[in-house]
């Protein structure tokens, strides 16, 4: 985990600048109890457009602007980073129906970060 997280700032430079230089609490993305934290969070928030399996197929995905994203697949987690995903659960994506929750605290934001990172490894 640590070599895969020491190679997660590559991907960061198109982040929004408040998001760039974001210390990653590479403790708490390691902790079995945050990812079921997250995942608790997940499915209270996030499955009714990503599923329930975090497949990408909620029972809110049709209509949506774009398809949500799949966190099982395994080219979605090679481009992720974890401030990447910290960025899109704390303000949406620009053109999607994805919002930003901004009524999740940072240690919540970072449990789901922590969650979804996990799913494509070893499924939800």
């Amino acid at each position: 985990m640590s070599l895969a997280l020491s190679a997660c700032n590559g991907g960061d430079g198109r982040l929004p600048t408040d998001y760039r230089n974001l210390p990653v609490p590479a403790d708490l993305l390691a902790s079995d109890e945050a990812r079921e934290r997250g995942r608790e969070i997940f499915r209270e928030k996030c499955a009714l457009c990503h599923g329930v399996r975090a497949d990408g197929n909620g029972v809110r995905q049709e209509g949506l602007s774009a398809r949500p994203v799949s966190f099982q697949s395994k080219e979605w987690r090679a481009s992720a980073t974890p401030r990447g995903v910290y960025a899109v659960v704390s303000e949406g994506k620009r053109g999607t129906s994805m919002p930003g929750w901004r009524t999740l605290t940072d240690q919540e934001k970072w449990e789901v970060v922590t969650y979804v990172l996990s799913v494509s490894g070893d499924g939800p």
